[in-house]
């Protein structure tokens, strides 16, 4: 086999990797060995970094399929390298019943792996590999899940449950009647342990790893360079503030874990009860359950530890560990294909698409229902990480690593710091090999001035600002568990906000009815419940045309049913569990008005007795349910007043839809107008509908009726009018974010009119936008797949949308920026499965759908994630706000997540929320471009430290002097720790503007600042060092040395003294030197004035207060020493004396470097936009974000957006991964 293979595995799917196989190599091994011990263990530091760098260092390439190693890489914009160790699963300890079942494992400790163990598929594999079976079979575990090598793919591959590729007939047929013991061990032998477990490291483990850290790596180096240099004060500082930094690190990452193993373990193991072959029930622990076990579901509901797919019986599920939303679900048996429906034989079972039939891991069975005393059942189909809360789990302990400009040129810059120290590392050498300098010198000298241009407190003075940020967040109530993220908060263009809960209180409220007489509209009524309306079949259609539950006593489901059945007072009540297994699924559900309402109207029950067969109870039966469809927009229930001979149909939905189904006659002429009016104010509708049916239906008849057979020819009833009221702020927070250019989408779970209409009520669409709804359909009977767009209402026709118009839309276009400038005209709306289809069939129109998008309905947790991830691809940085634990991946793939629940959503967002209000979004933005610009602001002014101090020292080297210990330790601790940590302190301004801070360093303007600095700073201190030489009381210094003429003073007689009791084997105090120290002293407080900018991401530097205090005592303190000598001080920081005249001098120098320093940082601020900007145009250069440059592209495509009622078809694929190709039919 080629040795140079590269296999894929999971292809075409999100965590596709590129796999190779590497076998342990002994020479290479020895030869690792013998360097690390001579590079005193740097080399293994080095490959422990670097995984790659580790398995090609050890190792030699063999085939995948006999390799003992296998080296992963990701395929994605990341590209990062995994190592994995094969191990091999014994199967000799494990005697199983059945010979077939071995049939899985194959010749050479490979093994074939298949879904479904039936017996010819067996047999075929025996005949494929007719060599003796073998005892091991080989795999890998990446990210928790575990790779087995399969023989016929000639790859490894993940070992699948019951969810892929078995069709449901086969659910019923092969997989109902349950596992035998034998098979049961062979699978959990193969599956494992049916957990999911969160490992919380030791404190001990996570220290190495936190101080294995690159950066701690260096200050360690630079401390123990220091300690033999006796510098041992700087030394110390730098330890400390290591420690505080490594420790604060642990415990938010130990209680990160902690969260996430408390919140997984809490229901982890249980006790159920699985069927076995021959129809004996087995007490098990859940964590012993494998695919294909048949679990009895218990009577009083549990917390489901696996996923399963139901074929017996129905239950109510709470799933809003999975949904966020907390009505409970109802589950119904997954149809039987061979009885219910012919011609469906060959449909497989998927989750995704069964999921009314499908309960998933982590959700709560709240009661079941079952039939004739036949027991609750459901097939195990996935187990441990590979279920629905597992995946979530995972993509919380695995996230994919946020890639930010800001650390990517970070690493960049301190390359060309390193770049720089090795210049001045080589001038050390040979300079002092010249002047014949001892070899130790040379060495502590030359390594020295590495640590002085890359300064080991860069990382502290880093997290500075984003630790004060993190302390202001902490009062305006939003906790942070990523500090890292404060910063990329600061480039936020986008931020996707859940629906319920987030921009909307939770629920809905009825704002009244109006009912339809004589096809004509009545006026609207507010009260529901009285006596007048409580035998009409408006209130019928509200009592029976839900799918409410009594659940332990209480009235439970969707929370819309739920208002509409409180507003009529009425009572329901379901069939006892005995009256259930009786009767066999017909007894109904009954409903019926409290006694209070029916005073008057028993004597018109006794009038019309003749005709009742009953006493004259009102109460009405739900005979038949034909649940809510999202995709046809109703609901229907077949129903019968107690003694009525025919039965009623009742139906509730979307007016349109509604209206559609009635005889036109009942519906009345200005329906649509009514509507309108109704939708224009934010309202959600609601259409009622009601026909009699012929006495000839049976109840019998009715159970098995089409529903297209009772949904049609109806009398239009009515409307509903309910409220999804908004949250108080959420209109002005997304103003805010509009005028500060800052995209909003909508996310949720929900219905898709209702959060259209909610959009426009908040403002994310304003009135005089166009909604077009993208309506994918997948590939059906050998039909490619295929997307309708219609428009929604767009409400144009209404005047007061003009007198929005006019100031709405020159707001956005007043910014001049492009990715507003067609956004404010149509915004495209979709639902969950159509984006699904969207992603797989039209991968080129999900950028400019991505453009426009701003209303997603109906979307599953996953999806949400994968809508991040889609936006994140057309370069936008997205937040992403949510309260619901189905949030969860996605909060944590976002480059913000915002929870503003304290439950499992806050464990995967970097960011909390203690009030449950978006308001926190523009709060968290401000902090994040406050953070990030000071970020700018300390990164710059580092940078200026490292070369002011590096150049510094290279003078003084040529003339073999140096910066003195308390030279250094006066710098490096009372200016630039001190100028470092309260330059970060500048608050946040006061509100969002439409600028954004540049998301790098390396940009046009922020290096020409730099270098500008750089370059005003070096020609100050050689203006300095060169001219000194030149006075004419200048001579090489001695101790005796007397440039002041002030022999006789006491001063001087002082200084004389010292000179001469003290040895100077450094040659520290010299003119050159003292001149160097003091401009170089006033040169870090005049670059952090000048690079303390203000307005508009912060607040003037004049009002941090402890910053401009800092820099007034120090400036005072310098200036005492320079112009006022104190002989006490000058003998600690090794200054010579100098004649008045040159200190004025310096003086002087000083004032002119800070003016320059200072007018330049201005102008490069003011005049380095206008150049850009003027520079762009000259060169029409192509915008960097892949968003503004396809939003230029849509300008000038005629094509764009789709016009209504068009259709848009995908065409077959001609070859692998070729474009699709897309037709337009009208």
């Amino acid at each position: 086999m080629d040795k140079e293979e590269r296999k894929i595995i999971n292809q075409g799917q999100e965590d596709e990797m590129e796999i190779y196989g590497y076998n342990l190599c002994r020479w290479k091994l020895a030869i690792v060995s013998l360097g690390v011990v001579c590079t005193g263990g740097f080399l293994l530091l080095l490959l422990y970094w670097m995984p790659e760098w580790r398995v090609k260092a050890t190792c030699v390439r063999a085939s995948v399929k006999d390799c003992e190693v296998v080296l992963l890489r990701t395929t994605d914009e990341f590209r990062m390298w995994f190592c994995a160790k094969i191990r091999l699963l014994s199967l000799k300890t494990h005697p199983f019943s059945s010979p077939k079942s071995m049939a899985n494992v194959v010749s050479n400790g490979h093994a074939v792996l298949l879904t479904e163990n039936l017996a010819e598929e067996n047999r075929r594999e025996i005949n494929k590999y007719s060599q003796t079976q073998s005892e091991q079979i080989r795999y890998f575990t990446h990210h928790s899940v575990k790779y087995f090598w399969n023989d016929t793919l000639h790859n490894f591959d993940f070992l699948k449950g019951l969810d892929e590729g078995v069709s449901c007939t086969s659910i019923y047929e092969k997989h109902s009647a349950g596992l035998t013991k034998g098979m049961h061990a062979y699978r959990k032998l193969l599956y494992g342990v049916n957990e999911i477990s969160v490992k919380v490291p030791s404190v001990f483990k996570l220290l190495i790893k936190e101080v294995l850290n690159p950066f701690y790596v260096f200050q360690l180096f630079s401390v123990v360079l220091w300690c033999t240099d006796e510098y041992y004060y700087y030394a110390l500082a730098i330890v400390i503030m290591s420690v505080v930094s490594i420790l604060s690190s642990l415990y938010s990452i130990k209680k990160q874990y902690i969260m996430l193993h408390d919140m997984v373990a809490a229901h982890s193991t249980v006790r159920v009860s699985v069927c076995r072959v021959n129809e004996e029930s087995e007490e098990i622990f859940s964590t012993d359950l494998v695919p294909g076990d048949v679990m009895v579901i218990p009577l009083n509901g549990t917390v489901m530890p696996c996923d399963a797919v139901l074929i017996n019986g129905t239950c109510i599920v709470n799933e809003s560990m999975l949904t966020g939303e907390s009505v409970p679900v109802t589950k119904t048996n997954l149809p039987n294909p061979s009885v219910d429906i012919k011609g469906m034989e060959d449909e497989l079972y998927s989750p995704e698409i069964h999921k009314r039939h499908t309960l998933f891991c982590g959700t709560t069975v709240i009661q079941t229902r079952f039939y004739a005393g036949e027991l609750v059942k459901a097939i195990v189909v996935r187990t441990g990480f590979s279920t629905s809360k597992g995946q979530l789990v995972r993509s919380i302990l695995y996230p994919k690593p946020t890639d930010f400009k800001l650390y990517r040129d970070a690493y960049l810059f301190l390359l060309c710091l390193v770049a720089v120290a090795a210049i001045g590392f080589i001038y050390t050498i040979i300079n002092s090999i010249l002047n014949e300098v001892e070899v130790g010198v040379i060495i502590i000298e030359s390594l020295d001035i590495i640590t002085i241009t890359v300064p080991p407190a860069l990382p502290a003075a880093m997290t500075a600002g984003i630790v004060y940020a993190q302390r202001r967040l902490k009062k305006v109530g939003i906790f942070c568990i990523s500090p890292q993220r404060i910063n990329i908060c600061g480039q936020l263009n986008l931020v996707c906000f859940d629906k319920t809960g987030t921009l909307t209180e939770d629920g809905l409220d009825l704002w009244g009815i109006q009912r339809v007489e004589n096809a004509r509209f009545l006026l609207p009524e507010e009260n529901v419940c009285n006596e007048m309306l409580v035998k009409s079949q408006f209130v019928a259609c509200m009592a029976t045309c839900h799918s409410l539950t009594k659940i332990e006593g209480v009235l439970s489901g969707d929370p819309l049913d739920l208002k509409m059945f409180e507003a009529i007072g009425w009572i329901l009540e379901e069939a006892t569990e005995e009256e259930t297994a009786l009767h066999n699924r017909i007894m109904p559900t009954v409903v019926r008005p409290p006694k209070q309402l029916l005073p008057e109207s028993t004597p018109a029950g006794n009038q019309e007795m003749e005709l009742f067969e009953l006493p004259a109870i009102y109460e009405i039966g739900i005979v038949r349910q034909f649940p809510f469809s999202s995709a046809l927009q109703r609901m229907s229930v077949v129903s019968r007043v107690l003694g009525d001979k025919k039965m009623d149909a009742y139906m509730k939905g979307a007016p349109e839809v509604i209206a559609s189904l009635c005889k036109p006659e009942t519906v009345p002429v200005d329906f649509e107008k009514v509507l309108e009016d109704y939708t224009k104010q934010g309202f959600r509708v609601i259409a009622l509908a009601h026909k009699k049916l012929e006495s000839k239906l049976t109840w019998h008849k009715v159970q098995n009726i089409s529903r297209d057979a009772i949904e049609n020819n109806m009398d239009f009833m009515g409307l509903i009018i309910m409220q999804n009221k908004l949250k108080q702020e959420t209109p002005a927070v997304l103003e805010d974010l509009h005028k500060a250019n800052i995209r909003t989408v909508m996310v949720t779970g929900d219905n898709m009119l209702t959060a259209v209409s909610v959009a426009r009520d908040c403002g994310m669409i304003l009135p005089q936008d166009k909604v077009i709804v993208a309506e994918a359909l997948p590939p059906k009977d050998g039909k490619v797949a295929k997307i309708n767009w219609h428009y929604a209402d767009s409400l144009t026709q209404c005047s007061s949308s003009l007198a929005i118009d006019s100031e709405a839309i020159p707001i956005k276009l007043a910014h001049n920026s492009l990715e507003d400038l067609q956004v404010t005209r149509y915004h495209f709306a979709m639902n969950g499965k159509s984006f699904s289809v969207i992603l797989e069939h039209f991968q080129d129109l999900v950028p400019k759908l991505m453009l426009h998008g701003t209303v997603f309905a109906r979307m599953a947790p996953d999806q949400k994630t994968q809508l991040i991830e889609a936006l994140q691809n057309v370069d936008y940085f997205v937040g992403m706000c949510g309260d619901g634990a189905n949030d969860c991946g996605a909060l944590k793939r976002a480059h913000g997540g915002i929870s503003l629940s304290e439950l499992e959503a806050s464990v995967a967002s970097p960011f909390t929320s203690k009030t449950p209000s978006i308001s926190c979004v523009p709060n968290l933005i401000r902090e994040g471009r406050a953070a990030l610009m000071t970020s700018f602001c300390v990164f710059k002014f580092m940078a200026l430290y490292s070369i002011i101090q590096y150049f510094s020292v290279t003078l003084l080297y040529s003339v073999l002097s140096n910066l003195g210990d308390f030279q250094f330790l006066f710098i490096d601790l009372a200016i630039i720790l001190v100028v470092v940590f309260t330059m970060s302190l500048n608050p946040a301004w006061k509100e969002l503007v439409a600028q954004r801070p540049p998301s790098g360093l390396i940009s046009g303007a922020l290096l020409f600042s730099v270098l500008s600095q750089i370059i005003i700073c070096i020609a100050f201190q050689s203006l300095g060092f060169f001219w000194v030489k030149q006075q004419p009381w200048y001579e090489v210094w001695h101790p005796h040395s007397d440039a002041c003429n002030t022999t006789g003073s006491l001063y001087g007689n002082a200084s004389h003294l010292y000179n001469e009791t003290e040895d100077d084997p450094h040659n520290i105090q010299n003119y050159e030197n003292t001149t160097v120290f003091f401009i170089s002293s006033f040169q870090y407080l005049i670059v952090a004035i000048a690079f303390s900018k203000g307005k508009p991401f912060r607040q003037p530097c004049y009002k941090n207060y402890l910053f401009v205090v800092s820099v007034i005592t120090l400036y005072a303190f310098i200036l005492f020493i320079m112009l006022h000598p104190v002989a006490s001080i000058d003998q600690v920081l090794q200054i010579v004396c100098v004649p008045y005249q040159w200190r004025v001098t310096v003086l002087i120098i000083v004032l002119v470097n800070a003016l320059v320093s200072v007018t330049v940082e201005e102008s490069v601020d003011h005049w380095g936009k206008c150049c850009l900007s003027w520079v762009l145009d000259c060169r029409k250069k192509i915008p960097k974000a892949k968003y503004m440059y396809l939003a230029q592209e849509l300008l000038v495509d005629p094509e764009w957006p789709p016009k209504p009622q068009t259709t848009t078809e995908a065409k077959v694929l001609v070859k692998e991964n070729g474009p699709c190709q897309i037709i337009t039919i009208t």
